[in-house]
């Protein structure tokens, strides 16, 4: 397989299957998550669950003081980053792009060269995460494999993105595969790791404050 044929392999056959198995992941867990249902509450509302899950959702974006002084490296990093993910994953246009061709629309994109600072930023902001959480005893004691393969599958895409964009290290077409293939590795392990937190962070949230909006 020649450079060319392995570009169309991980543009067509590799991304259908990587896409396949991340619905079909994501759909699973979500359905585990929601099939475990929740107790009958029989005590009489004192607030609106509703209401309550919202404002947790939301606050919850926040921090407060002490906390912040406390782990200040880790929260600052973990805006960076996750911001970072968005604006790279989400605004490049050759990504919107690709999204239009899956769902049949897209929306506004930003210049490549702003992207393109977003990625380097959030590289610098990851590597400054995981370096922390090797020096910090208890993170690391806490840290298991799973994590260490969360933050792998998460910065190999930026890093070869990075690499094909600047014609870095391999030939324009290798180095756009690669990045192509390490995105759909990150699709197909997303649901079974650490990642599935993108979307159940929000059920989190949401029951949790549903539950304290129903005391009141």
């Amino acid at each position: 397989m020649n450079e060319v044929d392995f570009l169309l392999w991980v543009k067509g056959s590799a991304f259908n299957i990587a896409l396949f198995i991340f619905v079909a992941g994501l759909v699973l867990r979500l359905f585990e998550i929601l099939s475990l249902g929740r107790k009958v509450n029989y005590a009489v509302p004192k607030g609106d669950p509703m209401q309550g899950g919202l404002r947790e959702i939301f606050r919850r974006f926040g921090t407060d003081k002490a906390t912040f002084q406390r782990s200040m490296l880790t929260i600052v990093a973990g805006y960076v980053f996750h911001i970072g993910l968005f604006v790279v994953i989400f605004l490049l246009a050759a990504h919107v792009e690709v999204f239009k061709s899956v769902l049949g629309f897209g929306w506004p994109n930003l210049s490549t060269p702003v992207v393109d600072a977003f990625a380097v930023v959030t590289m610098i902001a990851l590597v400054v995460v995981l370096i922390h959480r090797l020096q910090h005893p208890v993170k690391r004691f806490l840290s298991s494999p799973g994590d260490y393969v969360a933050w792998a599958v998460t910065f190999v895409p930026l890093l070869t993105g990075y690499m094909a964009y600047h014609h870095l290290l391999l030939s324009p077409q290798m180095m756009l595969g690669l990045h192509i293939l390490s995105v759909e590795v990150l699709l197909i392990v997303f649901p079974f790791t650490k990642l599935m937190h993108t979307f159940t962070v929000f059920l989190s949230r949401w029951y949790n404050g549903a539950s304290m909006g129903l005391r009141g």
